[in-house]
């Protein structure tokens, strides 16, 4: 490939790491061609993209921003499934696929700025959609209180109730 070729595919790769601050670094060689066009289609159904690259072109792409530890990564056949949003649902679909015939598997990537080698992706996989941590977290946060409230409102009610059967007995 001449170097005119190269420069078009090493601007797009960079625009790609510099947008999406999340992206998995896949080895895809036990995979067919219909098999990777059925992933494709599956990612960008979801919204993420998918591109096989060249390591060199990649390593080029990402210049001086590349950490240390992804560069021994960019070795063998490589794929990068780049997520702009929802970094956990992107790791789903992955796991997803490859547990239909273990036809990939995730060599590391970065999630969220954060460098994740390969042995910690299932961890990922595991967590829940960023919705529904923030709405953990916001229950968390709400909870003390609403329990605050609750023991507030508990004396009121219970002198309601007394006062209700005192009427009761009064009346008969």
């Amino acid at each position: 490939m001449k170097k005119e070729a190269k420069q078009p595919i090493v601007e797009t790769l960079g625009r790609l790491f510099e947008t999406n601050d999340t992206f998995y670094l896949i080895d895809f060689k036990r995979m067919t061609v219909a098999q990777a066009v059925e992933l494709r289609k599956t990612l960008r159904k979801a919204g993420y993209a998918y591109k096989v690259i060249k390591n060199r072109l990649a390593l080029r792409a990402l210049g001086e921003k590349c950490p240390e530890a992804l560069r021994p990564i960019f070795q063998k056949p490589t794929a990068v499934a780049f997520a702009d949003k929802e970094p956990v649902a992107l790791a789903k679909i992955l796991k997803d696929f490859s547990n239909q015939g273990k036809i990939l598997a995730v060599k590391g990537g970065q999630v969220e700025g954060q460098i994740l080698p390969a042995g910690r992706f299932d961890e990922v996989t595991k967590l829940g959609s960023r919705q529904a941590l923030i709405g953990q977290i916001g229950y968390l946060m709400a909870n003390p209180l609403h329990r605050l409230m609750r023991t507030l409102q508990a004396p009121l009610g219970n002198l309601g109730i007394l006062l209700g059967e005192l009427k009761k007995t009064k009346n008969t």
